[in-house]
């Protein structure tokens, strides 16, 4: 279904929006040969409607009469469910907007959609954004089992973002895991070019999560940034089936079965940096059926049971490895989740993985029993290691570990957490709505 042939490929980090870059690119390749250029590109500008857009107001009636550069202004009011057929411009989106929250839907399709911006309003149901382009859902209150879907063939470079999105689902360990009864989705969606960024989402199977097998279309150059994820009943993220350049970073997940899944990577690279987590379940990073090309580095991770545990038969192979912080020890004795347990309490515990990984320069704490880690065939009850952890470090943290993960906890502070991991070097970013 999908192929990836051998390519150099990578992100270039932290731009600005709508500004031009002359970026020189030094290329190496491993099998031989080598190349310097220089490119001019651009990043996208910020998706808002212009200064001087036409503003109109306008209630349920008028949702279909609105023209590309024009804003509609929403009546408080009962919506019900809503079909838009209008599309956009380039540089003229037609927006929907409601400034108290108050213009309220059961639900919304902007299936094929084109340059339609959704702003400020409440769904008591789906959003639904297949086959949609440039489209925006950006400050609004979403109630549903499922909250924002887009499936085959996708959305394509589309923004979501500063929405609040609740799904029905409660922290419960006996609907755990991907056998779990727990329904639903907060934002699902395939495609490529999209920005998930700024959400508060809770109370879902998956809190954000790519499409899988037969649902995927090609998944590439997504980033999913600076969200705050509670209650992920499978999955806090899950980037299963990523083709290469899609960016997880800055996230916070809190109380979620698996904090980050690629399952599997597709050649990459697919980057997961500076991502916070608390009371993992199971592992923060599954990298299962053969992933490749993951890069994980600067996260921080605070769990019960194995700190990194990667438990797979099915090798993952060409990832990096490197510069987190990763905090694990004694679990909750004799307790199941799901049907699983959270691991001995290593501070890592990843048993099978090819001959091309880069694992080094992490640092590690065991609370509540003795340091041990296990990589490969090598048991090591001290660092730093040989082959592995050649650089790695064992370290003293001012932190607890969760005593009870079948309760649903707040997120912790963990400013006083700089000596490595998400915030070594970089201010606490802001997680969730910016407003």
């Amino acid at each position: 279904m999908f192929t990836w042939t051998n390519r150099l490929s990578g992100s270039v980090f932290d731009l600005e929006a709508g500004t031009s870059y002359e970026i020189e690119l030094k290329l190496h390749d491993p099998d031989g040969g080598s190349a310097t250029k220089v490119v001019q590109a651009s990043t996208r500008p910020e998706p808002i409607a212009k200064a001087d857009a036409v503003v109109k107001n306008g209630s349920k009636g008028d949702l279909n009469a609105v023209k590309p550069g024009e804003v509609l202004l929403l009546a408080d009011g009962d919506y019900g469910a809503a079909t838009f057929n209008r599309d956009g411009e380039p540089g003229r989106p037609i927006v929907y907007r409601s400034t108290s929250g108050k213009a309220v839907f059961s639900e919304i399709s902007l299936t094929n959609r084109k340059w339609v911006y959704l702003e400020g309003v409440t769904v008591n149901g789906p959003v639904r954004l297949n086959g949609s382009e440039h489209c925006v859902v950006r400050c609004c209150r979403i109630n549903a089992q499922f909250g924002i879907k887009a499936y085959k063939p996708g959305m394509m470079n589309g923004c979501i973002e500063d929405n609040v999105i609740t799904g029905i689902r409660e922290w419960k360990p006996q609907i755990m895991g991907a056998g779990g009864d727990n329904e639903g989705e907060g934002i699902q969606f395939t495609g490529s070019g999209n920005v998930i960024r700024h959400n508060r989402v809770s109370g879902f199977r998956d809190c954000i999560s790519h499409m899988e097998d037969d649902g995927a279309a090609p998944q590439m150059c997504n980033d999913i940034l600076n969200n705050d994820l509670s209650a992920g009943l499978d999955d806090g993220i899950e980037a299963d089936f990523a083709l290469h350049n899609c960016r997880v970073m800055r996230n916070r997940l809190t109380n979620c079965f698996v904090g980050i899944s690629s399952q599997p990577g597709l050649g990459g690279p697919n980057y997961f940096r500076r991502n916070v987590m608390f009371n993992i379940i199971l592992e923060p990073f599954k990298l299962h059926r053969f992933s490749q090309g993951d890069v994980i580095q600067h996260n921080t991770v605070v769990k019960a049971g194995d700190g990194l545990g990667i438990h797979t038969s099915e090798p993952f192979d060409h990832a990096v490895i490197t510069h987190n912080l990763i905090i694990g020890g004694k679990p909750p004795e004799g307790a199941k989740y799901g049907g699983y347990g959270p691991g001995r309490g290593r501070a890592v515990d990843a048993q099978s993985f090819g001959d091309h990984c880069l694992i080094d320069h992490n640092a590690y704490a065991v609370l509540g029993m003795p340091f041990e880690g296990k990589i490969r065939s090598w048991t090591f009850q001290k660092l730093p290691g040989t082959e592995f952890e050649k650089h790695g470090r064992e370290l003293k943290v001012p932190v607890s570990l969760p005593e009870d993960p079948a309760r649903l906890y707040e997120p912790p502070d963990f400013s006083a957490l700089t000596e490595a991991g998400a915030y070594s070097g970089e201010k606490i970013p802001v997680y969730g709505p910016r407003q």
